[in-house]
């Protein structure tokens, strides 16, 4: 479902570049940040997982990461410092001037999140998606894999995991200096720190997705922690009814 009446919106980021926000829905405040290589629609809209939510009554703020979508794409490496999407993500917390939210994101969006929730962000109820612990607390894990991707699009057997990633890639438009670039902004947060957040929080991950790390060990190590299985891979869970239907059942129970 993709003819929902989308608002879009700009934020200043932490550099002044302009972050693009979509905006949707009426009712209790939502922000929802995506995956890398992804972007707010992809991720939230074209799947139903935005239609789920407003239907369940919420109003959506699905932000563009820098260096994806809608939102500037510098080449320039100094835009991208450590944790520069969590100084972005911070900034539309009080630019947009949310007090009484809830927050989540889908892989890397998950872990903007928790380096919100580390920096000091205060949403009553968090989605963790697409995210094991090792993910956030080793979060250059998969970084030499991405690295290559990008540094060697073309070149890829079709079929190999590699295709796939380049692939979608080429589905959302992605800018490869912008996403190589992206690697350099992550920044790991230490497991005790994880362990300290005090909202009650979802782990909704796919069956068979292990890219990250166990998602049921980041839903043990939550003090308020709980796990939600889906169907399907990294790649392909976010496209499954289940995980918008997951984050409706967590949110409004």
């Amino acid at each position: 479902m993709t003819d929902l009446p989308i608002e879009r919106h700009d934020i200043e980021g932490f550099d002044g570049l302009p972050i693009a926000v979509h905006m949707v829905g009426q009712g209790r405040d939502l922000v929802l940040i995506h995956g890398y290589f992804s972007n707010a629609w992809t991720n939230w809209i074209r799947y139903g997982h935005a239609a789920k939510l407003v239907e369940a009554g919420f109003r959506l703020i699905l932000p563009d990461l820098r260096g994806h979508g809608e939102s500037a794409k510098p080449h320039d490496a100094a835009a991208y410092p450590p944790d520069a999407l969590t100084d972005d993500n911070l900034g539309l917390i009080e630019q947009l001037g949310l007090t009484d939210y809830d927050l989540g994101g889908y892989s890397l969006g998950a872990r903007t999140t928790v380096r919100m929730l580390a920096r000091g962000a205060t949403p009553r109820r968090v989605i963790l998606s697409g995210m094991g612990l090792r993910g956030l607390t080793q979060t250059l894990d998969n970084g030499g894999y991405y690295t290559n991707v990008l540094t060697n699009l073309g070149t890829f057997p079709r079929g190999t995991s590699e295709w796939m990633t380049e692939a979608f890639l080429k589905t959302t438009k992605g800018d490869p200096v912008a996403l190589l670039h992206i690697l350099k902004t992550f920044v790991d947060t230490p497991a005790d720190v994880i362990a300290s957040f005090p909202q009650r929080a979802a782990v909704i991950c796919g069956a068979d997705d292990d890219s990250n790390g166990s998602a049921h060990e980041l839903a043990d190590i939550l003090r308020d922690g709980r796990y939600f299985e889906v169907p399907g891979n990294h790649m392909n869970a976010v496209t499954r009814k289940e995980l918008g239907q997951a984050m409706v059942d967590f949110l409004t129970a």
